[in-house]
């Protein structure tokens, strides 16, 4: 039997509460598979470990991590401790530090779900973007002048490079090849004269190695536009890292809300482990409550299960979920549900192990 060593870190808010049932689903799995298993060690990094020791998490983090199979992470971000700094100093850190170049966001209506699109079906909203995830607009140099002086600058870098742009957009395309689904690739190049003219020069120079996918290309407030009127346009769709982010919010709220959003940070070259993650945030609002909706994080369980290569398990934590928005049944209050965010995970596992 082969054991998968993951490292969790629960993090702020309500990550320790949607952990839980990450990790529930994820022994679900293996159990009913009877071939693998989890061993699972958790590290109490994030906002508190901050306010504790002036560090998100310590300075041989990605040694001590990198051991490991795959990394859970609950959420990200407290009150008391600058965004900035919360998201900079330990999940970009991870992403950059261990190449995890591709970002995988599903922005799939199940049956159930909420929309607030009037008459739109399952089938109209089925996409998968795919986010560069190691540079562009997120790369983090730039410069501060002239601080508190009226001649204060602030500058930005946006770091696109070759090998980046190029293995991000090839991987978009061998996705869209395997399923057989047209790609879009966003971008602003009318008003960004360096970065995205570069970046659509590789989308169609790598484009003409796949003749067989169907190609399409949109500025990104038309974009914007066309996922709230005529989502099904998309299939497959290779974006930048800021683009990509704010993108995969709007594909959220019209997918079933950010508690059903989930993703996956990728290393496909296997060098580094990749991390998975509901992308709803902290909700410190909500923390402590037992309220906390907990399918964004199995379904990004369910990624990290197709990652390791037992598909067949994530699509049975895929339909879990869909059988419980089918039903109405064991669903948290922002789901119109009365369950606790533990009963929402157990329904799941019952369902898993069925």
């Amino acid at each position: 039997m082969e054991e998968y060593r993951i490292a969790v870190i629960p993090g702020d808010g309500i990550g320790p509460e949607v952990m839980d049932e990450a990790v529930r689903t994820l022994n679900a799995a293996a159990k009913k598979d009877g071939t693998f298993s989890f061993h699972f060690d958790t590290f109490p990094w994030g906002c508190e470990y901050y306010l504790k020791n002036g560090e998100m998490m310590p300075a041989d983090a990605l040694d001590t991590l990198k051991a490991y199979d795959a990394i859970l992470l609950g959420a990200v971000g407290f009150p008391g401790v600058p965004d900035h700094i919360s998201l900079r100093d330990l999940l970009l850190k991870i992403r950059h530090g261990f190449d995890e170049y591709i970002n995988v966001r599903p922005v799939k209506l199940l049956p159930g779900a909420p929309c607030p699109l009037a008459g739109a079906k399952p089938e109209d909203i089925d996409m998968i973007f795919i986010r560069e995830n190691s540079e562009g607009e997120y790369y983090g140099t730039g410069s501060w002048l002239y601080r508190d002086t009226p001649q204060e600058v602030v500058i930005q870098d946006s770091v696109f490079s070759r090998k980046g742009c190029e293995r991000v957009i090839r991987y978009a395309f061998d996705l869209a090849r395997k399923e057989k689904k047209s790609l879009t690739s966003i971008s602003k190049g009318n008003a960004l004269n360096y970065s995205m003219v570069f970046w659509d020069q590789i989308f169609e120079e790598v484009g003409k190695d796949y003749p067989d996918v169907e190609k399409k290309h949109l500025l990104v407030d038309a974009a914007s536009m066309f996922m709230v009127k005529d989502p099904k346009r998309f299939g497959i769709v290779v974006t930048s890292n800021l683009f990509g982010d704010i993108l995969t919010d709007l594909g959220a709220a019209i997918s079933g809300g950010m508690g059903l959003a989930a993703g996956a940070n990728l290393n496909p070259d296997r060098t580094f482990p990749s991390m998975f993650e509901p992308i709803h945030g902290s909700a410190p609002d909500i923390a402590g409550q037992g309220i906390a909706n907990p399918l964004a994080s199995v379904w990004s369980a369910a990624q990290l299960l197709e990652f390791l290569g037992h598909k067949d398990q994530a699509d049975r934590a895929l339909e879990a979920i869909a059988t419980l928005l089918r039903e109405h049944r064991d669903l948290t209050p922002d789901m119109g549900g009365t369950a606790s965010t533990s009963e929402c995970g157990k329904a799941i596992e019952a369902l898993m192990l069925a």
